[in-house]
């Protein structure tokens, strides 16, 4: 078996595998954002260690584990986890949708003027070299004691082996990497107050980087298998749904939205807010459009205005729509926008002062008409990043939906009704990062075997052909949506 482990932002879920690629089993505990301050985003990693040691005591209690021959991580990219020389964290850890440090990116940009060619990037609140700027800037004693800078997953792997150790492709979301060439930047580094030394050792995502310590295996009956690199959340769903080369994208629906293509070498268009990122294999690139708030819209909604589960929500829309209710047309057409940005945006418009908003309330306005706007305004927010992305050049020949979001057959149609293209869903879809993480597990352990054969495309389950009369009716809802972020950014 192979262990793959992906820490989000809303939990830890632990993927095992078996040694044809299968899923065996997968377990999950969920912890919480802190939010202490506007723009503010922000987690105990201690509550990362605590949620992957309750998920393997669930995987424990049903499975022997000593079966399992490699550990692969996937992880929430951009987040500054601080640690001092004793390997004590310094502060709670500032998160990839924290958008405090906007002048902190001018600063970078100005002090290093070809920092765009270097990262491929724009340099954005999101990012990881601005976090630590700010740091410097805002809490100077404590960027004193900084030893070591490691993102979100790789530290659990120093949990687990002791080694100070990342992959390319989450490296590159840091900003301190030469994405071209796959190695730290020295100016980069320099312009932050730190230099390679605070930095782990890089891999690519099918290398080993250590094995798990005596102490840990023997508390789940394991033994001192090897850790591999593993990737940046979104080149873990990727390799999970075997988008490995050009002309392959896919489309995640999670707390985040990205629209993830693989590009013929290393390509860039910061221009548009589209991430240049490495990919989680060997010489292999990636391009990526991103919106911070996609399914997360959604639970906001369920929890904060309909008091409803979020699938209780989706439900009553899905049923409306098949009883054809009178609102039905009305809602597609008429109903209200939402502009879904909750925590600020990126692709196209590196906003992190962008805000969410209802628009066209009415006394007609219904609670499935909402449920409705919520899904279409985080669709055209998507569809903006899809044509940046495709704007710098790359074409793709098939777009896969995965994440959590995508097991609602109503925004799958949705989808390939705004972007008028057919779209896909595959089994499995909705396991995400954690299959792909265990999938690179398996490629360091088997590297005689193809990749393909690895890291395959699941199974096809549907097809969703975009509706002609929608399409268009969506189109003229886009233009205003997108009107409608023009005439309010001044606002934010």
């Amino acid at each position: 078996m192979f262990l793959g482990v992906d820490l989000g932002t809303s939990g830890i879920k632990l993927v095992l595998t078996d040694d044809s690629g299968a899923i065996v089993d997968s377990a999950s505990c969920a912890f919480e954002v802190s939010r202490p301050k506007p723009l503010w985003s922000e987690q105990n990693p201690q509550d990362w260690w605590d949620g992957f040691c309750a998920a393997m005591d669930k995987l424990h209690a049903q499975h022997d584990l000593s079966g399992i021959q490699a550990i692969g991580f996937a992880g929430q990219m951009h987040g500054a986890t601080l640690l001092d020389e004793h390997q004590q964290v310094l502060r709670p850890a500032i998160l990839w949708n924290d958008g405090r440090c906007e002048a902190q990116c001018e600063e970078i940009e100005q002090r290093v003027p070809n920092a765009r060619e270097i990262t491929g990037n724009i340099i954005m609140p999101g990012f990881t070299a601005p976090k630590l700027l700010w740091v410097k800037q805002h809490e100077p004693e404590l960027f004193a004691k900084i030893d070591k800078v490691l993102l979100p997953k790789d530290y659990l792997r120093l949990l687990l082996s002791g080694d100070f150790a990342s992959d390319m492709s989450d490296a590159a979301g840091t900003m301190w990497l030469d994405v071209d060439k796959r190695c730290w930047h020295a100016d980069m580094l320099k312009v932050c107050g730190l230099n390679e030394s605070h930095m782990p050792a890089l891999f690519e995502g099918n290398a080993i980087t250590g094995t798990l310590s005596d102490d840990v295996a023997k508390r789940w009956n394991m033994k001192c298998v090897p850790l591999v690199a593993g990737a940046g959340d979104n080149a873990a769903g990727a390799i999970g749904v075997g988008i490995v080369k050009p002309g392959q994208a896919m489309l995640s629906l999670g707390t985040s939205g990205v629209y993830f293509a693989v590009s013929e070498g290393f390509r860039s268009n910061p221009e548009s807010a589209v991430h240049s990122f490495c990919h989680a294999l060997p010489h292999t690139w990636h391009l990526m459009s991103v919106m911070l708030s996609a399914a997360s819209c959604l639970q906001w909604y369920a929890e904060q205005v309909a008091k409803k589960e979020v699938s209780v929500l989706l439900t009553e829309l899905e049923q409306a729509t098949k009883n054809e209710t009178t609102d039905t047309q009305d809602r597609t057409q008429n109903g209200p926008l939402f502009l879904p940005y909750l925590s600020g945006e990126r692709t196209p418009h590196n906003n992190p002062n962008a805000t969410g908003a209802f628009f066209g309330l009415t006394h007609s306005s219904s609670q499935v008409a909402l449920t409705h706007s919520v899904l279409e305004g985080v669709t055209f927010g998507l569809a903006d990043g899809v044509d940046a992305l495709h704007a710098s050049g790359v074409q793709v020949d098939e777009i896969t939906l995965i994440g959590g979001g995508a097991k609602s057959a109503y925004w799958r149609q949705l989808i390939a009704d705004v972007l008028q293209r057919p779209v896909t869903y595959r089994q499995g879809g909705d396991v995400g990062p954690g299959l792909g993480a265990a999938r690179l597990a398996q490629l360091a352990m088997q590297p005689e075997k193809p990749i393909e054969q690895i890291c395959p495309q699941p199974t096809l389950d549907s097809v969703y052909q975009p509706n002609p009369e929608k399409a268009q009716s969506y189109a003229q809802r886009w233009a205003k949506f997108s009107a409608l972020y023009q005439a309010t950014q001044e606002f934010f």
